[in-house]
Order: structure tokens, then sequence, then C-alpha cells
């Protein structure tokens, strides 16, 4: 490999060709970056932060390494970086095509692992103003990453809808129209234990789901924390701890947040009875007057009770590091959107009084 080409640290094999300026756009760097600094946090002996859920639905806070993430070593020769990319083992679970995830990893060919990344900013708006120890980062999270989570859930079940039917029990059995809040929402109470029956019954079998990597700033400003880099994991129970509602919560309207856990029931419920299910569907027809661009976000105020912690304060990775994960002059290539705000932000000799 020609050490002076633009490159990322530990991504030598991928679909991306990082000598190419279009690899640098906000889009692809925004998941490759993220790949490359867990390699990074790999090679340091460091393992990221791991989100699980215990049987009651509580935070589990555990650490998990790159290798049991990716799958595979990966810094190893066997690794190849798939970005967007579908996770073919979970097309067998859904009608049509299963969608592309942000990273899939391969192994000798095979697919090993997939991961939903979501590259995020240290502290959000809502969070800026408060203690360090208080900063929180918004997690936007999309419907494909609802489908594979469903895909997740029935997977801990061995593929087998039997099972998943017998854990699902006769929730939402009384649901006449789920296109309708209000046919919905007065079984609510019955869709949300039955997902957390899931949770007890198959607690040792949860996997990571979404990679959570966090810069972190000095405050609102654009300038770089000296401990500005970590990466966080959330399992596909953990995650839930994001939309799921508290325990005897009153729910008398459908948010975006309980929208998000009637698509992973009806899914798993379609299955059940299936064999199979269209993930598109469920999407599209329980929206309940909400837009679809997104399942859910969760702001700083939301995910930082889940997500506190010694890294979150101080993360691990230093400023001066970049350079040893951005490497070949990339950073020469990058090409971030030109921010109108950002830039009188970041003039402020336009306000000189005269």
């Amino acid at each position: 490999m020609d050490k002076n080409k633009p490159r990322l640290f530990g991504i030598d094999r991928s679909n991306r060709d990082y000598t190419n300026p279009d690899t640098w756009g906000k889009n692809q760097f925004n998941s490759s970056f993220p790949a490359s600094l867990a390699c990074y946090l790999y090679s340091k002996g460091l393992k990221a932060v791991y989100y699980k859920a215990d049987k009651n639905m509580n935070r589990d806070l555990q650490y998990i390494g790159i290798d049991e993430l990716y799958g595979v070593d990966p810094l190893g020769d066997d690794i190849y970086f798939s970005f967007e990319t579908q996770y073919m083992p979970f097309q067998k679970y859904v009608v049509g095509s299963i969608p592309r995830d942000d990273l899939v990893i391969l192994s000798k060919g095979q697919c090993v692992s997939s991961i939903e990344i979501k590259l995020v900013a240290l502290p959000d708006n809502p969070t800026c103003n408060l203690s360090e120890d208080k900063f929180g980062s918004e997690i936007v999270v999309r419907p494909d990453t609802i489908i594979y989570l469903a895909c997740s859930f029935i997977q801990s079940y061995d593929d087998d809808p039997e099972a998943v039917k017998k854990a699902i029990g006769d929730a939402g059995k009384s649901i006449k129209d789920w296109t309708q809040a209000t046919d919905v929402l007065p079984y609510i109470d019955e869709i949300y234990w039955a997902i957390r029956r899931m949770v007890k019954e198959k607690n040792d079998k949860q996997v990571p789901i979404i990679m959570e990597p966090v810069w972190k700033t000095e405050g609102k400003s654009p300038k770089l924390a000296d401990n500005c880099l970590d990466v966080f994991v959330w399992s596909n129970f953990g995650m839930l701890n994001l939309f799921m509602p508290a325990e005897g919560d009153a729910l008398t309207s459908i948010t975006r947040h309980t929208r998000t856990m009637i698509w992973l029931f009806k899914m798993l419920k379609d299955y059940s009875e299936n064999g199979r299910f269209d993930g598109g569907k469920v999407i599209d027809e329980l929206s309940y007057n909400l837009k679809n661009d997104k399942a859910f976000a969760s702001n700083g105020l939301k995910t930082h009770p889940v997500m506190t912690c010694a890294e979150l304060t101080k993360p691990r990775i230093t400023k001066d590091e970049i350079k040893k994960i951005i490497l070949g002059g990339g950073q020469k290539l990058l090409s971030p959107e030109r921010r109108f705000d950002a830039i009188i932000y970041n003039s402020p000799d336009l306000f000189k009084e005269e």
C-alpha cells in the first residue's frame, strides 16, 4: 500500500476508494471515519462502551471489543468493509429486499456483522449550557434500522416463527385496524409488555446494532475538545431505552417514539404469522399522521441518562491522534458543507462597530 495515498487507518480493503475525492464527502465520511476510529481504538487495546439492557430493561453498561463488534480481527487480512450494503443473512425474514445498512463486515466473502453508524456531536443544543458531566448527544434513527432491529429479535428466536408467536401471546390480537391510532392506543400496554417479555427471555442473545461515535467540542463552539473522540455501541435491546415509554406511562397519543415501538411489534407479529414481514409496508401504513423521514430522534437530555459514563465526560481519543486515523493527506480531500450560519459564526469581524 502506498503510504502517501489518502486513506483511513485500518480500512485497507473496502468498497470505497479513498484516493477519490468523492469518497471524502460528508455522507461517506460520516460512516468511513467511524469505522476507522473503531479500528484505531482496537489498535490501542481499548474497547467500545456498550449499552445493553438487563432482563428488566434497565441499562446494563458493558464494554465490547471491536473484534467482537465486527465479528473478525479489525486489523487482520480477512476483513472487508462494505459500506451501504445489504446484510444478506436477514433477507430471509423480509418480503422484498432487505434495506442497506451503513456497514456490513465481510470475512472470506461471508457477511459476519452489520452495523448502523451514527456519528454525533457532543454536546447538542439542549445540553451545551449544562455542566460538562451533563453533556449529551442527539441520535436520529432511520426507519430502516427498525427493520434490522426486528430481524435481530427474530434471529434470537432461532428463526422460529412459532417461538416468536408464543412470546407475543395474545398481544395485539384485538386490534382491528392497525392504521388507526384510536384502534391501537388501548392496546399499547399489551405491545409494551410483549416486547419486555422478549427482552427477558432472550437477554443473553442481544447483539450490537448501532455504533455511535462521538466527537466533542468545547461547549457550543466549533473548537474540538482535547479529549474529543470515543466509540459507543447500542445493543438491539439496549436501544429500546431510546424510544420505549417508561413503565406506567399513560399514553394518550402516538408519538414518533411510541410509533417505533408499534412498528417493531407489528413486524414481529407479522413474521410470527407469515414467516416473513414487509417492513416497508408497516412503516408506510402505520404512520399515524407523522412523517416517515425518521423513526425517531432523542436529544441529549434523553440520551444522557442512559449514556452517562466516564468516557462520555472525557472521551479517550485526543484531537492530536486524528492525524493517526486520517492518513496520506486525506484531510485535504474533505468537502464539508458550507453553511451560512457557520460562516457568520466564524466571522465575528462582520459585527464590528464602525
